[in-house]
């Protein structure tokens, strides 16, 4: 009986869901799709895109292409950058060949993504991304899945490049380079926004970000990156819209703070995620801790640390994941750990705790590895052990593993007044003392006897023999 009634229940939801399912195909069949202006084809001689800039690779992925009888353009960020004369991550390949076609032609071709099937081309560590022609977005059918939010949860209709191109998200991003005569198409006149450094979006703003709210981060991350301007249209769009991100995925926003923070525009980022509220759902607790500030000791410190990023990449030099948020928490872990301290907890476990309890709510906004949440948690939790400077225990924190980095936190907060300099100097110096100069160091201190050492009281030995009881 209770199975029969769980059936009736479901086979309900389901004529509930595909009624309206019906209905939402039937409202948006009545749109009419967006009307493609005449297309605009630029001359090898009008742009500044040479095949020398291209890599190899993605050059034989368009020529083979093209010769199996496929249309094959370069699109995205890679035309992009090739047109302001940087050096593109990667090169992004689009054609009217399906996944499974593709396939066929490439050997080293695995077809991967379930939101919208994508090929990837292997030659060894360089990947090259093949995607198929996106269909107008109006002809709703069981290929293309929206929530009801609006957000696209699955889309594999496939179109021409004349639907592909209101499929993109930026009109810089929807510039085609033709292999077959070096020329670019420009559908939505992203050449002449490109040229006046203007970001802005493909289609209704408002509706852009619902399908996709991640747009919004694109949006802020490309306006930094690139020095370009929002369009007003787009800048209005972004102010109270930054509730939608809470519908992504928390892997998926840990994914995209890297890309913001990590590619050497961190602190300019910061201040416009800050800007249009977007940083306080990335960031709920640091937020809150940036608005209850000590002398500006919690901001000074993560834009210290956000700088000393950008200076880094800009040096060449790595910056790791964890570091970085280990620098976005730690405002959030100190005030929790101090309240902890106040209800007589021990310094050491109560930044412990503290450590666990931040991190556990963080995870459901940008979910991090473990490896990282980890690497965070022992930077922090050496921080307190900094402060003894007498024994042993100076030399068995020097070999730790995450010596290096939690020292380098300790200076960033020495920098920004959140523990004594002559703390972190002290430590800087027995780093680079030798063995003898070390154990001086980390002599216990004669205050207490006035500097004098004190003497030894030695009692005399009995010479009188024992006497039998």
């Amino acid at each position: 009986m209770i199975n029969t009634i769980r059936k009736i229940n479901n086979n309900g939801v389901t004529l509930i869901l595909n009624l309206f399912k019906k209905i939402i195909q039937s409202a948006r069949a009545q749109i009419p799709p967006p009307t493609v202006e005449k297309v605009k084809i630029y001359a090898r001689s009008e742009h500044t895109i040479s095949r020398a800039q291209i890599s190899d690779n993605a050059l034989k992925v368009l020529y083979r292409l093209q010769k199996e009888g496929f249309e094959a353009y370069l699109v995205g960020g890679c035309v992009r950058d090739l047109l302001l004369g940087r050096e593109p991550k990667d090169f992004d390949v689009v054609t009217n060949a399906d996944p499974e076609q593709v396939r066929k032609v490439f050997r080293n071709c695995r077809i991967i993504g379930r939101r919208f099937r994508l090929a990837h081309v292997h030659f060894g560590r360089e990947v090259i991304e093949v995607a198929t022609f996106r269909g107008d977005g109006a002809a709703q059918n069981d290929a293309q899945v929206l929530n009801q939010e609006g957000r696209v949860l699955r889309d594999n209709v496939y179109g021409t490049i004349e639907e592909d191109v209101w499929r993109r998200d930026f009109t810089v991003n929807a510039l085609y380079y033709n292999i077959k005569d070096f020329s670019v198409a420009d559908y939505v006149q992203g050449m002449e926004d490109h040229r006046n450094g203007i970001l802005r979006l493909i289609g209704e703003p408002s509706t852009r970000f619902r399908e996709d709210p991640v747009r919004m981060l694109r949006a802020v991350r490309f306006a930094v990156k690139l020095g370009f301007k929002l369009h007003p249209d787009c800048q209005q769009a972004l102010h109270g819209a930054a509730a939608l991100l809470s519908s992504i995925p928390a892997a998926r926003l840990y994914d995209e703070v890297l890309k913001l923070f990590l590619y050497g525009y961190a602190l300019q980022t910061f201040e416009m995620l800050r800007h249009y509220g977007l940083f306080q759902v990335l960031f709920p607790d640091t937020e809150r801790s940036l608005a209850d500030q000590d002398n500006d000791f919690p901001r000074m410190l993560l834009v210290r640390a956000l700088q000393n990023s950008d200076n880094r990449i800009a040096d060449g030099k790595t910056v790791t994941a964890y570091f970085l948020f280990a620098a976005l928490l730690w405002e959030p872990v100190r005030l929790s750990a101090l309240q902890k301290m106040r209800e007589g907890q021990v310094e050491y476990m109560a930044y412990q705790d503290a450590a666990n309890e931040v991190i556990a709510r963080q995870v459901r906004y940008t979910a991090m590895p473990r490896h990282i949440s980890l690497a965070i948690r022992e930077v922090w939790a050496l921080q307190p052990k900094f402060t003894t400077r007498v024994g042993s225990k100076p030399s068995r924190l020097l070999l730790h593993p995450r010596f290096r980095a939690s020292f380098d936190f300790l200076l960033l907060r020495a920098e920004t007044g959140g523990v004594d300099a002559e703390l972190a100097q002290w430590w800087q110096a027995y780093q680079n003392a030798d063995e003898n100069e070390q154990r001086k160091m980390t002599q216990p201190s004669r205050k207490s006897t006035g500097g004098k050492p004190r003497k030894r009281i030695y009692r005399k030995k009995s010479t009188s023999a024992p006497t039998d009881v």
